[in-house]
């Protein structure tokens, strides 16, 4: 009787661990088939608009991206002012918003507030990504370009033999849509890097505290170099999306395809060409709006391949 139930119960485990060794290799290869089709979507896409680009590559070249003029009338393209705009406002998002959502998250994770208000805080911080960007872009005509005003004006008038503040400001411009892509980005990377410092462990932090350090000490030379990584990638996230925001830059920028240095001047962005230019536009302006998509990607490319290098580096030590 025992000998019949022990083979019972080896027969159902048998069989029980040959199902889970099939469900493991089911799922391992499902996942490693839903990966590589998440790759060839984005072959396919880069593929498609390099395909779509090649007659304004083969009418302009690299000169594309030297070449500071957009005519359609005479059919001259260059996509030198778009791209320095959507870099530099991008660089004005990050100086803007990596401080201050790191400081959030410095905040939100770690014990100096009451727990009630800390989540409080986070939701309302999280709240942030869940606005549309034309909500932005309406605020930001509205609200932000008159209360930037006569700060742009005083700025000119102070330091305007500067290069960076020649312009007189008069409304749309570069230091706007910085500042709305700064508030845009902002719940990235503060949600981000609170989840990274969250999940540094505690032996780290009480061992630290063991030592003498103060606060401060542990979240400077402990926690924060210990979520790096997380912090980093928070970052390139929230820079992703501010190289590819559109609505609301379109709305803040100005619109201006001429290149000026001044980040009190209207501006333009890749982003903003082509939601602007794309619908009504038809034979080599077309293709140049491809063109220039396929500079926006490779610009977006270069920026992760950088990530990805800092945060190895990062880690050798």
């Amino acid at each position: 009787m025992n000998t019949t139930t022990n083979n019972s119960q080896m027969t159902a485990q048998e069989a029980r661990s040959g199902t889970e060794k099939t469900i493991d290799r089911s799922f391992f290869w499902t996942t490693r088939i839903l990966a590589l089709a998440v790759a060839g979507v984005l072959l396919w896409i880069a593929g498609q608009v390099a395909w779509n680009s090649i007659p304004a590559i083969q009418q302009f070249g690299l000169e594309f991206l030297a070449t500071a003029a957009w005519n359609p009338v005479e059919e001259l393209y260059g996509v030198l002012p778009m791209a320095y705009g959507t870099v530099v406002s991008s660089f004005i998002a990050l100086l803007l918003a990596v401080p201050v959502g790191l400081a959030c998250a410095i905040v939100l994770s770690e014990n100096f507030l009451p727990l009630s208000i800390r989540t409080s805080l986070t939701f309302l911080v999280e709240l942030l990504a869940a606005i549309p960007s034309v909500v932005y872009g309406l605020w930001g005509i509205y609200v932000l370009i008159p209360f930037l005003q006569p700060i742009g004006r005083w700025f000119h008038d102070n330091f305007g033999y500067i290069p960076l503040f020649a312009t007189q400001y008069a409304g749309p411009g570069m230091l706007p849509a910085g500042v709305v892509l700064a508030i845009m980005i902002l719940p990235i990377i503060a949600a981000i890097s609170r989840d990274s410092l969250a999940a540094v462990p505690s032996e780290l932090r009480w061992g630290s505290y063991g030592i003498g350090s103060t606060r401060w000490q542990t979240i400077f030379s402990v926690l924060i170099p210990a979520a790096f990584s997380g912090i980093v990638g928070g970052i390139m996230l929230g820079l992703g999306r501010a190289l590819g925001e559109t609505i609301a830059v379109t709305l803040v920028i100005g619109n201006s395809n001429n290149l000026s240095f001044s980040i009190l001047a209207p501006a333009n962005t890749i982003a903003s060409l082509l939601a602007n230019q794309f619908a009504e536009a038809s034979g080599l302006q077309k293709s140049s709006l491809f063109y220039a998509g396929l500079v926006l990607f490779v610009i977006t490319l270069i920026v992760n391949i950088l990530a990805y290098w800092i945060i190895q580096r990062v880690k050798k030590y």
